[in-house]
């Protein structure tokens, strides 16, 4: 099989649900900028040098393609679910715990690690941004919409935590 298709040489893409819309759709937008999170991430992880990061942005780069699937369907019950929002929430309270309080902003690139990390949150407010956009005019899952919240602000302490070992 060639790694090229010539399906979307006029400008259509199929979604996972296997509709064709157009590649500059806003759905389409949203699970690629979600993709460039995820290859953001995957530079943090090659970069940073706290192994305890590095396993936690390799747990959440495993779930961002079910994000990016949920983005790419019609008319399907999200696979990313409330309890992945807890489960995150509860990995944030316990990384942020372990912080010390913010007594100042934050300017990335202390560590290489800790900017591609940076550079994930910026990427994923702009996925969020766009789902938001969307929510205007189709149905986006409430809880993929909370997640893609929780992940911005779970980059950023993932970052700190980061930084804060070198």
């Amino acid at each position: 099989m060639k790694i090229y298709t010539k399906t979307g040489d006029k400008g259509l893409t199929s979604l996972y649900t296997g509709e064709r819309v157009e590649k500059n759709c806003l759905r389409v937008q949203v699970y690629g900028a979600i993709d460039e999170a995820d290859s953001a991430l995957g530079l943090a992880r090659a970069f940073v040098e706290v192994a305890p990061v590095r396993k936690k942005i390799f747990a959440l780069q495993k779930l961002l393609p079910k994000l990016m699937a949920d983005f790419a369907s019609l008319n399907r019950e999200p696979i990313i679910t409330f309890d992945d929002v807890k489960t995150l929430e509860a990995e944030m309270d316990a990384l942020e715990s372990s912080l010390p309080p913010l007594k100042e902003f934050l300017i990335p690139g202390k560590t290489k690690g800790g900017a591609f990390l940076d550079l994930a949150r910026t990427i994923t407010r702009r996925a969020e941004r766009l789902a938001c956009e969307l929510d205007k005019s189709e149905e986006v899952h409430e809880s993929d919409k909370i997640f893609l919240n929780r992940l911005s602000d779970y980059c950023f302490l993932l970052m700190r935590k980061e930084d804060s070992q070198n």
